[in-house]
């Protein structure tokens, strides 16, 4: 495709309505806003939309006094204002778009009061158990599952090496299943 340089006297027949240079304009502008508009994966019907809306947008600048300063930016101009018509359209689908059934509906902020008591009742049932283990099960659990201390930290305070360790929190799991 050859490129096109725009001057004074393009505008001005673009201006006037000179049908030559209007078809001109948009077959020329037409099989580059495509290309553009393929490049994005657009179905044919929202690519003609695009198009036409870029048109008229462009066809109405130059309709005004001020519409069009610059001919020989007038390829700038029009990729701009397609730009413009894309974002628009983008930002309109994405207001319009209505939620697909496979989308969970947001939970309810409303309290769960059954819930909270059965989790408040395990809780106090697993406390239970837990203080009926040996003590040293019971602080072994402790720091690893409620105080969410460091393996290290909690071998210094036991006096005993980690793979002791690593027996000590087996053997108090064990027991705590078994009361479960």
């Amino acid at each position: 495709m050859d490129l096109f340089s725009f001057d004074d006297d393009y505008v001005r027949r673009l201006r006037e309505g000179d049908p030559a240079t209007v078809d001109h304009f948009v077959a020329y502008f037409s099989q580059l806003l495509r290309i553009k508009l393929r490049s994005r994966w657009y179905s044919p019907d929202r690519i003609e939309d695009i198009q036409q809306e870029t048109f008229a947008r462009v066809f109405k600048a130059l309709q005004t006094e001020n519409g069009i300063r610059h001919p020989e930016r007038i390829g700038a101009y029009v990729n701009s204002v397609c730009n413009f018509v894309i974002h628009e359209k983008n930002r309109d689908d994405f207001k319009n778009q209505t939620p697909d059934e496979s989308q969970v509906d947001p939970p309810d902020k409303i309290l769960d009061i059954e819930g909270l008591t059965i989790k408040a009742e395990i809780m106090d049932n697993v406390r239970g158990y837990i203080a009926a283990l040996p003590q040293r099960e019971q602080d072994v659990i402790r720091m690893i599952f409620f105080e969410e201390k460091e393996k290290d930290e909690v071998c210094r305070s036991l006096r005993v090496d980690r793979d002791y360790l690593r027996v000590l929190l087996h053997r108090a799991i064990e027991h705590l299943r078994k009361k479960l």
